[in-house]
């Protein structure tokens, strides 16, 4: 039997075959569906998306029931583990891990691109000095595509692998000037002889000693941060970029786009929103109070709960071992008994397991960002540096892909008939 969906339409009593392939039906096959043959016809109405899907994608696999998260087939767990992030913006954007002489090459592309044209500097130094650091990397991204025109070309795949080694390169760069221009210190250029996340930890935190040497410790952090953090399916600003490179514009302006959705507090900044929860809350004996406020609707409990995943969210456990790591260097943060302590309960208490309310990847990391000197306002652009990599790799798989169209979602319209105009004397 053909893996097919009959629907039968109750208005008419017409029945309908649907193909089904890969347990989903195209969206268009409902428009046969109609009362009248004027009729425009079926179609799926989906705020959200909350079950539609936008495209095929061979770059990441989510199982929000089992706690499944793989980049081009391999778990998280062992990429976390295993690899570094510079290898797994490799993976992500060709498919394959690479081999050693695939690795350093591409390092070295990399290191060639770190620099930002000294013009950069001057556009960065136009904003106020507390504008929000992820206002400036957002729009500093989007202004390098007037730096790079060469970049329109979308539809050539050298210029494509220009755009991407030069926004994973640049990225970090344009990071730390936005967080320098917003503590008042000079910019620091790239050290080739530091690793991606150490160079980058160099731009951010050099002062006056000659070589800037991370702390491996926190080096490597930051490096299993930015693999958590470098995809993770159709999420809000990868759907933005994908939409917005399904104009043709050039990987920039779609760059900026997803940026400007990362911004959002439910988005990248939720991890902000944990620590002030965690403040609010002060210590481990006000939790019990505070999860029965949120239980009688007086509050939210941030950094628990997600859209996909309805187990505990994989990349939370590995930030947590990673988080035990960090406080060994930075010493104990005192807001990590209280998360602790809220952890125990929640996943404890009926009320939040009856509603697959687990720990998510923000729940930990501002802890760590915070442990290892970073301001709050920070946090949704390390997030940025790492997400650049799927950014880039969706927008590659995109723009492959032939059958792509510009986007551009229905709606259902529940306005007002025609009406005629009234005069202003009749109003």
């Amino acid at each position: 039997m053909a893996d097919t969906l009959t629907i039968t339409d109750n208005r008419t009593g017409r029945q309908y075959e649907i193909p089904v392939v890969d347990d989903t039906i195209r969206a268009l096959d409902l428009r046969q569906i109609k009362v009248d043959p004027d009729d425009f016809g079926m179609m799926a109405y989906d705020p959200a998306f909350l079950n539609t899907a936008s495209c095929r994608s061979t770059v990441t696999f989510i199982d929000g029931e089992k706690g499944i998260l793989r980049y081009r087939g391999y778990p998280i767990e062992q990429l976390a583990e295993q690899s570094t992030f510079v290898e797994t913006a490799y993976l992500l954007v060709n498919g394959e891990l690479p081999t050693a002489g695939q690795l350093a090459d591409w390092q070295d592309e990399l290191s060639q691109h770190v620099m930002l044209h000294e013009s950069v500097k001057k556009f960065v130094e136009g904003f106020r000095y507390d504008a929000h650091p992820m206002g400036i990397f957002l729009s500093t991204v989007g202004a390098l595509s007037t730096f790079y025109p060469d970049a329109k070309a979308v539809d050539d795949p050298q210029s494509r692998r220009r755009q991407t080694i030069r926004l994973i390169a640049k990225a970090p760069s344009i990071a730390a000037y936005a967080y320098r221009h917003s503590v008042g210190k000079p910019y620091v250029y790239p050290d080739d002889d530091l690793s991606y996340t150490g160079n980058f930890l160099s731009q951010l935190f050099k002062r006056t000693e000659p070589v800037y040497r991370p702390d491996p410790v926190l080096e490597r952090a930051l490096d299993v941060l930015f693999i958590l953090h470098a995809d993770h399916e159709q999420n809000c600003s990868t759907s933005a970029m994908r939409g917005i490179g399904s104009s043709h514009a050039d990987p920039y302006a779609a760059m900026a786009g997803a940026a400007a959705a990362l911004y959002g507090p439910l988005h990248g900044g939720a991890n902000e929103a944990v620590l002030r929860m965690l403040a609010k809350i002060g210590s481990a004996d006000n939790v019990p109070a505070f999860v029965q406020s949120v239980k009688n609707g007086e509050g939210r409990l941030m950094g628990f709960g997600h859209r996909v995943y309805k187990s505990y969210d994989p990349r939370a456990k590995v930030i947590k071992a990673t988080a035990d790591q960090v406080f060994e260097v930075t010493g104990r943060n005192p807001l990590l008994d209280v998360a602790l302590e809220l952890e125990r309960i929640a996943l404890e208490d009926e009320y939040f397991v009856e509603r697959k309310l687990y720990p998510n990847v923000d729940f930990y990391s501002g802890l760590i960002y915070q442990a290892m000197g970073f301001e709050p306002a920070m946090f949704t652009v390390l997030f940025a540096i790492g997400r650049t990599a799927g950014w880039i790799a969706q927008w590659e798989e995109l723009l492959s892909d032939e059958t792509r169209k510009i986007a551009r979602p229905r709606q259902v319209y529940v306005g007002e008939g025609r009406r005629d105009y009234v005069a202003m004397a009749g109003r």
